[in-house]
């Protein structure tokens, strides 16, 4: 996370992770360090629940460890370059890039076949409304979807630490972050220019 404390923000970092929905997802294996890319569900007792191909790198190092491998699960929202030329003085400047970012770290266990198919029932309940679709499990035939099953494995990871970035320009003036509000509108970088002026007093 950025070290500048003008990036902390008191947004709810959970929610953030909750609308977005994939992860990276980082750990340290045998064969070194290992990163899957997967959706994730924030569950309402706060811990992080994804599933991985029994045959991803990762999903084999979590398997091995019964006593919880530790990972690292980072999300990141939009993010847009910053050019010197949007400030007062770009002579006296460097280019930069804003952006919002969540890390989460803990344990990570395995979940057995009950918990995986209620954690697959979650997953399209949270991400087939915001297609607007209605696709679930059921619509399988059972023996597709438990071979299916058997092809994942699921976890749970407990938070430990979590950390957030929101770098949108709260270190800049007020007239060059209008500056550069007013630059990325004129490139069409609506959700940018919302971070901006969501962090000036």
């Amino acid at each position: 996370m950025h070290p500048n404390s003008a990036f902390r923000t008191d947004d709810d970092p959970l929610a953030f992770v909750a609308a977005h929905g994939f992860a990276h997802i980082f750990a340290a294996t045998p064969a070194g360090p290992r990163v899957a890319h997967a959706p994730v569900l924030v569950m309402p007792g706060g811990t992080i629940m994804f599933h991985l191909a029994r045959g991803n790198a990762l999903a084999q190092a979590f398997n091995g460890h019964l006593d919880g491998l530790t990972a690292l699960i980072s999300v990141g929202g939009p993010g847009h370059y910053v050019s010197p030329n949007w400030y007062a003085q770009p002579a006296n400047n460097v280019p930069t890039w804003n952006y919002q970012a969540v890390e989460i770290e803990g344990p990570v266990r395995a979940l057995d076949m009950a918990e995986l198919e209620a954690l697959l029932h979650a997953a399209s309940a949270t991400f087939e409304p915001r297609v607007g679709e209605d696709w679930t499990m059921h619509k399988m035939e059972r023996p597709r979807a438990e071979a299916m099953m058997g092809a994942i494995t699921g976890y749970e990871l407990t938070p430990i630490a979590v950390r957030s970035t929101l770098k949108a320009s709260q270190n800049r003036s007020d007239a060059d972050a209008h500056r550069v509000i007013a630059a990325l509108e004129r490139l069409g970088e609506h959700a940018g220019a919302a971070a901006i002026r969501r962090t000036r007093p």
